[in-house]
């Protein structure tokens, strides 16, 4: 979506700073021994209490169930869409949890995620936690208007595969959005490898777009699978994953990160 209105692009950013409040709220609230049913629960009453709703609570797509959960909370080897009642295990310390959180104020869509480390992890987990959100900042100054979508998957693709040795998972990436949650143009993480694989590789990034962009990093393997229950999405190989998601108004200058508040979240929460 584009947008040019003053108004607008307000609606988006304060649609945006409340998916930043969440997280904040987050940061302070989760603890191990917590389910995700219990962290689910504190997301949905954080949304109330900020006068919105959950844009991703009875999502539906073609083929799937609806989306059963006010959150995505993907622990381990779950890359994205992490439901609240895939797993009744607590979370402990040394779990890897990434919370992308989806919002609806005032006819806006917020929807950005970052990844947590629970108490303490090992060097491999903190090693990509710290990939990912360096491949995003990396990223986001690659947006710049007149200039295609593929400079994003470029400068992504180059830093994570190359210089961390670490795998984007491939068919997922980000996307289009404002009044609805998901929109034109995708946006790959990895630059196409066969004519005709990303049609909007091309696209370029126009002053007033909206787009939520995500890097999603698997240790040891860049394909994907379901277990059956439609959303949850694992790494193939079981491996730790991450996820991070940043909210994007393209602007006549650059970008503006409408959910740049995230970067001052901790790594590692639970203390």
């Amino acid at each position: 979506m584009v947008v040019t209105a003053e108004r607008d692009i307000t609606g988006a950013a304060i649609a945006a700073e409340k998916v930043v409040e969440t997280h904040r709220r987050l940061v302070e609230f989760l603890q191990p021994g917590q389910t995700l049913a219990t962290i689910d629960a504190f997301v949905g009453r954080t949304l109330d209490d900020l006068q919105c709703r959950s844009a991703f609570l009875g999502y539906r797509i073609r083929g799937h169930p609806p989306f059963p959960s006010h959150a995505c909370l993907s622990v381990n080897a779950c890359v994205v869409h992490g439901t609240h009642d895939m797993t009744s295990k607590p979370i402990q310390p040394g779990d890897v949890l990434s919370i992308d959180i989806g919002v609806k104020h005032d006819g806006w869509i917020g929807d950005a995620a970052w990844t947590y480390g629970i108490v303490e992890v090992d060097d491999a987990a903190m090693s990509l936690m710290r990939c990912g959100r360096e491949s995003l900042r990396r990223g986001l100054n690659a947006i710049r208007p007149g200039r295609p979508l593929m400079d994003w998957a470029k400068v992504v693709q180059d830093y994570v595969e190359r210089q961390c040795r670490y795998c984007l998972v491939r068919g997922l990436g980000g996307h289009g959005y404002g009044r609805d949650l998901h929109g034109p143009p995708f946006i790959s993480n990895v630059v196409p490898s066969y004519p005709g694989e990303w049609p909007d590789a091309w696209k370029v990034f126009t002053p007033g777009m909206l787009v939520a962009v995500e890097p999603m990093i698997s240790l040891t393997s860049t394909e994907i699978r379901s277990e059956g229950r439609a959303w949850p999405i694992y790494s193939a190989d079981g491996s730790l994953s991450v996820h991070y998601e940043a909210d994007v108004l393209v602007t006549p200058e650059g970008h503006r990160d409408l959910t740049a508040g995230l970067h001052e979240l901790p790594d590692i929460v639970g203390n």
